[in-house]
């Protein structure tokens, strides 16, 4: 038996065009809880994580919307905080009825995680995250202007972006070892973990900023001691030339290479890059297994007959 952490994609809450509702994210957490039973039957012991900000979401970012109610901005810590608890409520629902539907049970925990990042990361100096609703020019300007926001384009529109700093340390990472140990799958660090801070005292500060989910499904890769990590969404695999008619799927991708394309923007920073990069090092740090792919297909992605599969070093390129 293996222990696999399997990061589910923002694809998992919300397909491509639909609106973001609850009834459309449980539809969908039913279908990806019908895939993660097919690794747990195939005899694997679960951890997962999952992302919080489809696009133009309804979600962590956009509590600008309750200003005339609420006296002041709900802080982005915050904000993660409620998106964890929500989605992993909604995953272990739709799990418990899954394993319903197969005439069995599994306990299921859903751990609220924190993850420490250093204040002096220099993505403080340079905000790129984008969360939240898009906006006109103007109106995102004014909320900037109000709100003390930095605002970037982002396709037709605008959005507030923030600082997204390395995870260095899941604060809970003791207790989640604990239950995966024992058996639970565990449900943990989703939309990246809440961002803190630790001070010279040792308290947790949380802070403002968001963390990218990938990384931060390393860091819980290797504080559980995974045997691989998995990064599903709703692509066959990684290409070369996504999106143009002749893209090129790639089956087995070098860290080495991975690096380069992370680099040259062959893997785009809004898309595949951060999980290139966050599989790519998961492998150099551990020399254990990472994969790309379809959320449909979870056991083939993990058995490398699906999707990508990071390689520490090939002599011959295999695409």
């Amino acid at each position: 038996m293996s222990r696999v952490v399997v990061a589910l994609g923002d694809c998992a809450l919300v397909r491509r065009g639909e609106d973001g509702s609850i009834e459309a994210r449980r539809r969908n957490l039913l279908a990806a809880a019908r895939s993660l039973a097919e690794l747990e039957r195939a005899g694997h012991e679960l951890v997962l994580t999952h992302g919080n900000e489809p696009p133009a979401c309804f979600g962590v970012g956009s509590a600008e919307t309750a200003r005339p109610v609420v006296p002041s901005p709900t802080p982005l810590d915050v904000q993660v905080a409620e998106s964890q608890g929500q989605i992993g409520y909604l995953l272990a629902q739709a799990l418990t009825a899954q394993f319903a539907m197969e005439g069995r049970s599994r306990t299921i925990a859903v751990v609220l995680s924190q993850v420490v990042v250093d204040p002096l990361d220099r993505a403080f100096g340079a905000p790129s995250m984008p969360v939240g609703p898009v906006y006109d020019q103007a109106t995102a300007r004014q909320l900037a202007a109000d709100l003390g926001w930095t605002v970037a384009p982002d396709g037709a529109g605008w959005r507030r972006v923030v600082p997204s700093p390395q995870p260095l340390e899941i604060v809970e990472a003791s207790s989640i070892r604990t239950l995966a140990a024992a058996g639970v799958i565990v449900i943990a660090t989703g939309g990246g973990g809440i961002p803190v801070s630790r001070t010279q005292a040792g308290a947790l500060v949380g802070i403002e900023a968001m963390v990218d989910k990938d990384l931060a499904a390393v860091v819980l890769a290797e504080s559980v001691d995974a045997d691989a990590l998995l990064l599903l969404t709703d692509v066959q695999a990684a290409e070369f030339g996504w999106g143009a008619p002749d893209r090129i799927s790639i089956r087995r991708l070098t860290i080495e290479d991975a690096a380069a394309g992370v680099a040259d923007g062959t893997f785009a920073a809004g898309s595949m890059g951060p999980k290139v990069q966050a599989a790519a090092a998961f492998v150099r740090r551990t020399g254990k297994v990472a994969a790309i792919g379809s959320l449909d297909d979870p056991v083939a992605v993990l058995e490398g007959r699906a999707g990508t599969l990071l390689i520490e070093q090939s002599l011959v390129a295999v695409w």
